[in-house]
């Protein structure tokens, strides 16, 4: 793995961003404007599940938030994997990087049982455990992340 990570880091276009003095603060600054977007649209979405914004029609409001989403997630996933692969051996054993990881696999699967509770709704407090998990554990993420950029 430490070969691989190694490589990773001497691949050629990561080599040229490290360089850049202008390529690397951009691609930061993306990856903070995608968590930006993305947390907010989550946010946003779980609030409104919680009761939130109802002068809003619940079915556009969500579609909207949830293409944002989306978009902010693959921008965030982009420019995050652009960014670990510049010190990707440090940040590969990094707890705060490891524990980031583990919450993002978390809200996914959170996400996943919300659209389970949402498709067959026996019960009514589900939906909104999952939304309150949600906003704890994406709010988790971005904490973890700072602490990367920091350690």
């Amino acid at each position: 793995m430490a070969e691989f990570l190694t490589a990773l880091e001497q691949f050629a276009p990561i080599r040229a961003l490290k360089a850049s003095f202008i390529a690397y603060p951009l691609v930061n600054a993306l990856h903070i404007a995608a968590i930006g977007a993305l947390w907010t649209s989550i946010a946003l979405m779980d609030l409104r599940v919680l009761g939130a914004f109802r002068a809003l029609p619940e079915p556009a409001f969500l579609a909207t938030l949830r293409r944002v989403a989306l978009i902010a997630f693959a921008l965030a996933v982009a420019s995050g994997l652009t960014l670990f692969a510049v010190r990707a051996g440090h940040y590969a054993g990094m707890p705060a990087f490891l524990i980031k990881m583990g919450l993002i696999l978390l809200a996914g699967l959170n996400l996943v049982a919300f659209q389970r509770f949402v498709q067959s709704p026996r019960s009514q407090r589900a939906p909104k455990l999952a939304a309150i998990a949600s906003l704890v554990l994406w709010t988790a993420v971005l904490i973890c992340g700072r602490f990367i950029g920091f350690l």
